[in-house]
């Protein structure tokens, strides 16, 4: 293949990028994905491409949807509790990231999109998040832009049902989290139950491979009650490092200087709303050290 061709498959790789991690909320399947369009693209016939970046679009959003399809069903059938999307770390001093990526792509957001049937998804991240006309997105599905058009409003109130935005800025988000973590450590149950919504939700994800709740824990003060627990047996080598998690304010607990867990926060009204910890070691093992003394997990 002409080395013009490899260049511009490599202009589109970030956009290609985000576009599985968001169908996909998997760093690694969504690198596979985009790999496997570059497989394609070095054996497509260049006098039938009108358009590399819409045609590129087709093929990693097409490779997505048979992804999410054959994984959501062995989710269902061997996944022990519940699934969060694999979170991407970066250092708190980004903070053109967070305002980059905002509430489109936390991991309340994530969370919301993995309820979403397929292609339901399909047409909310390519009409939200890639501003594509429907007249676009009606061929990568090979559906009418009207049927595109329904898919897209009936995603989009799924996700306004779930009210996933953000009301507090980052250095808020921040503040907050610190004095709940602060409070954890003191054994302090009344902060900490200042910090979470009267209905607040932690999420924890731990795959089966490590110890973590099977449900969703609810409520302030069964909350409270976990997270103290929680601290009564953190080993001597623990550590907790602040940085953004999808883009926001978050958590990266070490053992031994070694990802142990990560910990998304969803605020709304000045507290904690959602709580997900992702610690399944199989969606931290992006998660390293960057030589800033932080921690890093390339991708989105």
């Amino acid at each position: 293949m002409p080395d013009d061709w490899t260049d511009t498959f490599e202009s589109h790789r970030d956009r290609l990028h985000n576009l599985a991690y968001r169908m996909l909320g998997q760093v690694q399947a969504a690198e596979d994905a985009v790999q496997d369009a570059y497989l394609r693209w070095r054996s497509v016939d260049r006098d039938t491409v009108d358009d590399p970046g819409a045609y590129l679009t087709t093929i990693v959003t097409r490779l997505c949807l048979d992804e999410l399809s054959s994984a959501r069903a062995e989710r269902e059938t061997s996944y022990t509790g519940p699934w969060l999307p694999e979170p991407v770390v970066e250092p708190m001093d980004r903070p053109d990231r967070a305002a980059e990526q905002s509430d489109a792509l936390s991991m309340a957001m994530l969370t919301v999109l993995e309820t979403l049937p397929p292609r339901q998804r399909a047409v909310y991240v390519l009409r939200e998040a890639f501003d594509l006309p429907y007249a676009d997105i009606a061929p990568i599905l090979d559906e009418s832009e009207g049927y595109c058009r329904k898919l897209a409003q009936r995603a989009r109130n799924r996700i306004d049902e779930r009210d996933v935005e953000t009301d507090s800025r980052p250095a808020e988000q921040h503040r907050l989290i610190q004095d709940l973590m602060t409070a954890i450590e003191d054994g302090d149950a009344e902060t900490v139950a200042e910090t979470l919504a009267e209905d607040a939700v932690v999420t924890s994800d731990g795959g089966g491979e490590v110890t973590a709740a099977r449900r969703p824990v609810e409520g302030r003060e069964h909350i409270t009650r976990f997270l103290l627990g929680i601290a009564e047996q953190v080993p001597d080598d623990f550590a907790l490092n602040y940085v953004l998690v999808n883009g926001q304010p978050g958590v990266l607990a070490t053992v031994d200087g070694e990802p142990q867990s990560v910990w998304a926060f969803h605020l709304r009204n000045g507290q904690i709303q959602n709580a997900y910890a992702v610690l399944n070691p199989d969606k931290l093992q992006h998660v390293t050290p960057s030589p800033g003394g932080g921690f890093s997990n390339p991708g989105s």
